[in-house]
């Protein structure tokens, strides 16, 4: 292995013990639309484990929300995690944006721990017109200053660079493996769809790859603390999110692979059906 993951995070998020499957959001069949009735639903009548947090507009929640959240799951077999904001760009060239940047990956990171949650992940740049070389220094610099503001105030939680699927965005496989092994406290999101879609492959061969990869430079720290997003993706211009059965993605051959490789962690359904895809993929998996 070639990083040396600070242990304190590592036993943090060691407690997974499995996949735990769920929502991006509250699910759209939830009869109440705020977030802690919406993880009721998800819990109880669902029958799911998990459900991300959606600051991808903006972090907003009050600490009190956050604290019920928490209080709410501390005796359940259930995990949050939280998709920071969209705005996040650590190649922006004007510095209030960059500071803004910053801003919304600490907010998201502490609401999200205070709401008992283990895991962020986020959309870390656009290249613009840099290189990327250039744009890793970049953003390795700013979340490396949110990160030391994070473990100052004694917030663990694993900050999550994603996989993402235009080539204008930074983000591809290796880069968010570099950032993983440069910062503590830092591990991938991977994002099966967008990773499908900038590769333009959606071989078995290919996701079986990446799978080896994750370990062979982070270890097997990383197959035990998987942060995934799974949907179907149209291979447009935008890359838009499909519904699982609608789309080519391999998603049983992938869930199938995960558990060869004995993943554990969160897998988070970004599919237009938010929990209908997170119910099919966690009843798939628990027959496999």
């Amino acid at each position: 292995m070639n990083k040396n993951i600070n242990i304190k995070f590592i036993r943090f998020v060691s407690m997974v013990e499995k996949l735990y499957f769920g929502p991006a959001g509250v699910p759209l069949s939830s009869p109440k639309k705020d977030i802690y009735n919406g993880i009721k639903y998800t819990y109880e009548e669902l029958k799911l484990n998990g459900l991300e947090l959606e600051f991808t507009y903006g972090v907003r929640m009050k600490d009190e929300a956050a604290n019920n959240i928490k209080e709410y799951i501390k005796d359940k077999d259930f995990i949050i995690t939280c998709h920071a904001p969209y705005f996040i760009n650590f190649n922006a060239q004007e510095k209030t944006k960059l500071e803004n940047s910053k801003k919304m990956l600490y907010e998201s990171a502490k609401k999200t721990y205070l709401s008992g949650g283990i895991s962020v992940a986020f959309h870390p740049a656009w290249y613009h017109k840099n290189s990327p070389e250039e744009v890793y220094k970049k953003a390795r610099e700013s979340i490396r200053e949110v990160i030391n503001k994070l473990i100052d105030e004694n917030i663990n939680i694993v900050i999550r660079p994603e996989t993402m699927e235009l080539k204008n965005k930074f983000g591809d496989i290796d880069e968010v493996i570099n950032l993983s092994l440069d910062i503590d406290n830092v591990l991938p999101a991977i994002d099966f769809a967008h990773l499908r879609y900038r590769y333009n492959d959606n071989s078995i061969e290919f996701f079986r790859k990446i799978l080896e990869k994750l370990e062979s430079n982070l270890g097997r720290e990383i197959l035990d603390n998987m942060h995934i997003h799974m949907s179907g993706i149209t291979l447009d211009s935008k890359g838009t999110h499909k519904i699982l059965e609608e789309s080519d993605m391999p998603w049983r051959d992938i869930l199938r692979l995960l558990k060869e490789f004995n993943c554990k962690g969160i897998i988070i359904s970004e599919s237009p059906n938010v929990e209908e895809d997170a119910v099919r993929m966690k009843n798939y998996f628990e027959k496999l």
